[in-house]
């Protein structure tokens, strides 16, 4: 039985690839075609930020937008914008957030991969950016598809602000600060114990006594 204090994972250190990919990356902008689909998406929300005209926050990978309304009720004079892909993870907000009493804040069915290039064409700059639990792909093949191995990496440090990634997997955090390195940014891996979790992920970690991760980051 796999320990559930523990990512079940092949990796044991930093992934042998990881400096390679992010300097090819960060070298070579992504510059795959982006389908309609997001573009009407986007445009919804570039309507919002425009009536806005306050700090922006987004909330990558945010599932049923539990943490959206958190980061909106602590940053009150901030739009805070949730993005996920999953419609299904969506459509719970709505049956459990729905009177929150938060109006600060907005939730997108997007994929990041556009929406993140979008936002940056559009000389967006965030005040703070949450990777609150991304899917941690602890398959050492699946390297290209963490947030730091990915070729968004280059986007996600343009788009500015103070970036906060979470996880129960340290080698995670530990590869993502490394990434930062690499891009000249100052950031370091700490245990991070939350006095009110924020997502269902969070929730559930502390409550199999995991031990959590975190880096925050002023992206310059």
């Amino acid at each position: 039985m796999t320990d559930p204090k523990t990512v079940n994972s092949n990796q044991t250190d930093l992934h042998s690839k990881l400096k390679r990919n992010v300097l090819r990356h960060l070298g070579h902008p992504f510059q795959r075609p982006i389908p309609d689909y997001s573009l009407q998406v986007f445009e919804q929300a570039q309507e919002r930020v425009e009536q806005h005209k306050g700090p922006l926050i987004f909330d990558s990978f945010c599932g049923v937008g539990e943490s959206t309304v958190a980061i909106a009720k602590a940053n009150p004079d901030a739009l805070v914008i949730g993005l996920d892909k999953s419609l299904h993870r969506l459509n719970k907000h709505d049956q459990h957030y729905q009177e929150s009493g938060v109006d600060n804040y907005l939730l997108l069915r997007a994929d990041t991969d556009d929406f993140w290039r979008l936002a940056l064409d559009a000389n967006w700059q965030l005040a703070q950016h949450f990777l609150l639990y991304p899917n941690p792909w602890p398959k050492s093949s699946h390297l290209q598809r963490r947030c730091h191995g990915s070729p968004l990496f280059p986007t996600l440090l343009s788009l500015g602000g103070l970036l906060e990634l979470r996880s129960n997997w340290k080698l995670y955090i530990e590869e993502f600060v490394y990434a930062l390195q690499l891009a000249k940014q100052q950031a370091a891996v700490e245990p991070y114990q939350p006095e009110t979790p924020i997502t269902p992920f969070e929730r559930k970690y502390l409550g199999a006594s995991q031990d959590l991760w975190r880096c925050r980051c002023i992206l310059v």
